[in-house]
């Protein structure tokens, strides 16, 4: 009884909290666009409890859906035009553009993640008929690597599916999303993040394999313990970070692979044994080591849903505490700060599994921490990480939320 309580008194402040937020956003939209009739959107982050780097090589994910997300207001406009505002990123000012035709515009900075969106959906045949008035916030730490791009990709695929009746279901948006990413901005992502954003579930992670999409849910019961995202405070940009050249060592190893196994479709479909078999193929060590990475890392991702789904949770957190090994000395996008928030971490007690968690080169670290050991962790780990980096961490404790979805 106690436990259900408890969730109610949580939902009920969760429910204040999105009031509070969403009735600040209304007296700018006011401000910024007038007063109108508006919509009200969330598309939230994610994080990736497991399974790194996999989802571009045909192998396994389990993210979910985070409470932290992106906000909209949207009302409709008569003309073809385009006007969005972020609380943000208040000093870029409204930004505006037109609904058909867009290229990418450097000038138009964050708002390309949007207008990306718009062109693959008229490319794809779902031309928009009218522009919107769209104002949003967003309570994701910026370039934290939980995704705030995805978050506002498959925020302006729901919008315009709503807007105009295209009738999209969300994996369809999700892919669409992800295009606009790959072709428009130009990073050349897996489908994950836009995934994770635009099919979470409350209290779920996701299995996902990247090589089909095809997916199932998986009940997070953490009995006494929580997620624990810790940002490292270092900027980082996915398009200027070391992200594709990752990709493109994984798929020259694949293509050195299927010379001797020519039915290899993704560093995803091999087992631990058959890529120790095959590795002498991969002529540069280099990429050896990021291939082998992403192989061992889709079937530790395997065993670690299986340790959950048996409540083995601390078999589930030696996996994550393995996964960063493999991230650090396989692949090599950890980092100074993100390898000092994994070793604090491990050193607490209370503290399950710690990894690195995103892209890497900065973002965050995912901690499975028993609630008792919360404040001890935020306290030991923050003060050695800014003994040792010069600024402090910033700690977030998420829940598990819904996808995209329109807020009634």
């Amino acid at each position: 009884m106690k436990g259900n309580l408890e969730t109610k008194s949580e939902e009920l402040k969760n429910m204040e909290k999105e009031n509070e937020i969403l009735a600040k956003m209304k007296d700018e939209f006011t401000a910024k666009f007038g007063a109108q009739e508006t919509r009200a959107y969330f598309s939230p982050g994610r994080v990736n409890l497991i399974g790194e780097h996999t989802d571009y090589n045909g192998g396994h994910v389990f993210p979910c859906a985070i409470s932290l997300g992106t906000y909209a207001l949207v009302a409709d406009r008569a003309d073809n035009k385009t006007r969005m505002f972020s609380m943000n990123l208040a000093d870029k000012g409204i930004i505006e553009f037109d609904m058909s035709g867009l290229t990418y515009d450097k000038a138009k900075d964050w708002a390309n993640y949007p207008m990306g969106v718009v062109k693959v959906f008229e490319d794809a045949g779902h031309k928009a008929a009218h522009g919107f008035d769209i104002l949003v916030y967003g309570t994701l730490p910026g370039g934290s690597g939980l995704s705030s791009s995805a978050s506002i990709e498959v925020l302006t695929a729901l919008i315009l599916n709503d807007a105009f009746g295209f009738g999209l279901d969300m994996v369809e948006m999700v892919k669409l999303s992800q295009k606009a990413e790959n072709t428009f901005v130009g990073v050349n992502c897996g489908i994950m993040d836009q995934f994770a954003v635009g099919m979470g579930k409350q209290d779920c992670a996701i299995l996902l394999d990247c090589n089909t999409l095809e997916y199932r849910y998986s009940k997070i019961a953490l009995e006494g313990a929580s997620i624990v995202i810790t940002n490292t405070n270092k900027p980082h940009s996915l398009a200027s970070s070391a992200y594709n050249v990752r990709r493109a060592q994984c798929e020259h190893a694949l293509n050195e692979l299927k010379e001797v196994k020519p039915e290899l479709n993704a560093l995803g479909e091999l087992s631990n044994e058959a890529f120790n078999q095959l590795a002498g193929a991969i002529s540069e060590p280099l990429e050896r080591q990021r291939a082998r990475h992403a192989v061992l890392e889709n079937n530790r991702t395997l065993e670690a849903v299986e340790a959950l789904e048996a409540n083995d949770v601390v078999k589930f957190g030696k996996l994550m505490n393995e996964s960063h090994y493999s991230l650090r000395d396989d692949y090599d996008v950890t980092g100074k700060e993100l390898d000092t928030l994994a070793e604090l971490a491990w050193q607490v007690d209370g503290v399950i599994g710690s990894r690195m968690t995103g892209a890497g080169f900065g973002g965050c670290t995912v901690s499975l921490v028993k609630n008792e050991a919360i404040e001890a962790f935020k306290e030991k780990v923050g003060k050695a990480y800014t003994e040792k980096i010069g600024y402090a961490p910033s700690f977030y404790v998420a829940n598990i939320a819904d996808g995209t979805h329109r807020i009634k």
